[in-house]
């Protein structure tokens, strides 16, 4: 009965968020590894978020239980803040405007990755995905 309730996203949008991220933290590590250099990083960075939130977008919570549903939009908005991150890496005039949005996207992802299983835990301990009200 939980199997209704709570779905897998798709494994191919799975391997994009994982995907994505790696390019993000590729992307963020490239100028302390290498310096930098010709602007790669951007590419990289710019990259890895739009693809993590194709990935978010595309494999979001489909159940019915409104706090999951909550969570997971959440973490779609982590991808958002590495889009506006990427943006401000070409076209920001601070320099630390994109380390700012890195930093909050970060955020929320730890957040909903601390989150989500335990309501998913609690839905699957209130009698097969009556939570509460």
């Amino acid at each position: 009965q939980m199997k209704k309730t709570v779905k897998n996203p798709p494994k191919w949008a799975t391997y994009c968020i994982t995907a994505g991220l790696l390019a993000v933290a590729a992307g963020i590590m490239m100028p302390l590894l290498l310096g930098l250099g010709n602007g790669t990083y951007k590419w990289v960075y710019a990259a890895g978020a739009l693809v993590s939130l194709a990935g978010r977008v595309a494999g979001g919570y489909r159940g019915s239980e409104v706090r999951l549903k909550r969570l997971y939009r959440m973490e779609a908005w982590s991808s958002v803040m590495f889009c506006a991150g990427a943006f401000f890496l070409f076209y920001g005039t601070a320099p630390r405007d994109w380390i700012a949005f890195t930093l909050a996207g970060g955020l929320i992802i730890v957040f909903t990755s601390w989150r989500i299983p335990r309501e998913i835990n609690k839905l699957q301990r209130n009698e097969g995905g009556k939570a509460n009200k």
